[in-house]
């Protein structure tokens, strides 16, 4: 699935090419996770301002002339769990997978998602709904100068299960996926399968730390392509090459020498190092 640095990845790779871009035509393709909310022919002629993105949302603003919309809102995007969007000045005819095109004076925006999860769902506004609804349960961007390892460490401490889930879960801090929570513990020397509530404040702090120093490396990196992820211009990501734990299992630890382990949380496999990683 595309976590956070994907999409950010993506929004770095658009935003400045289609800025000012203006709608030209609208293809859907099969239905996708939500409905569009609203006709096809109401995006022609709006512009496209410049893309922002919340947790593993992109939000397209769009302004202009739209008949059937507010003149101002725009297209709140989300990837699912194997979509991706490439911008091409010549697009090639649609595949079975392309489920939604925006021509634009600056190329076709495409969304190519094979298992239909993902979504293009048209707000006024991204605190009014239906975009206020679906962002509604999202925690702090890691990068908010306003998450700090106090105030992770308080929220850890009204929870007891283990740290893995309550980083996945999105609610404490957005954004970090499978691999990036395996890298982030393992670089903050925390076990996986540790408490949340059993977490000191000093651990909060380099646990904090290295997520924020996994994220923004994997962003650096054009995030990671472990089957179907590609950037906007079609480029796959190279974190997962240089992952310390992630996919690794039976390998020797890079900094101890041990095994690396993998075990299954949650239906979700974990990778960590037990001589490194602590409880």
């Amino acid at each position: 699935m595309p976590e956070l640095p994907e999409v950010e990845v993506t929004r770095l790779t658009l935003a400045e090419r289609l800025r000012g871009a203006r709608v030209e035509a609208v293809r859907m393709g099969k239905p996708l996770r939500w409905p569009l909310g609203c006709a096809p022919e109401a995006l022609l002629g709006t512009w496209v301002g410049l893309m922002g993105r919340r947790g593993k949302y992109l939000w397209m603003p769009l302004e202009g002339p739209a008949p059937a919309c507010t003149a101002r809102g725009g297209l709140l995007i989300h990837l699912g769990m194997s979509g991706s969007l490439g911008l091409c000045d010549a697009p090639t005819q649609a595949g079975p997978h392309d489920h939604f095109e925006l021509a634009t004076t600056r190329g076709t925006l495409r969304l190519t998602d094979p298992r239909r999860f993902g979504a293009v769902v048209w707000s006024e506004a991204l605190d009014v709904d239906p975009a206020a609804r679906l962002l509604s349960n999202l925690g702090p961007e890691p990068f908010d100068p306003a998450l700090t390892p106090r105030s992770l460490h308080q929220a850890l401490r009204r929870r007891r299960t283990h740290i893995k889930a309550a980083l996945l879960a999105g609610d404490l801090v957005v954004g970090a996926g499978n691999i990036y929570v395996s890298e982030a513990l393992f670089q903050a020397g925390i076990d996986p399968r540790a408490r949340c509530d059993r977490l000191s404040l000093a651990r909060c702090e380099k646990l904090l730390r290295a997520v924020r120093e996994t994220l923004s490396r994997a962003i650096a990196l054009g995030g990671s392509t472990l089957r179907d992820f590609r950037d906007a211009h079609g480029m796959s990501g190279a974190f997962q090459q240089e992952a310390a734990v992630y996919g690794r299992a039976g390998q020797a630890c890079a900094r101890c020498g041990g095994v690396v382990r993998r075990i299954v949380q949650g239906q979700r496999a974990t990778y960590f190092c037990s001589g490194c990683q602590r409880r």
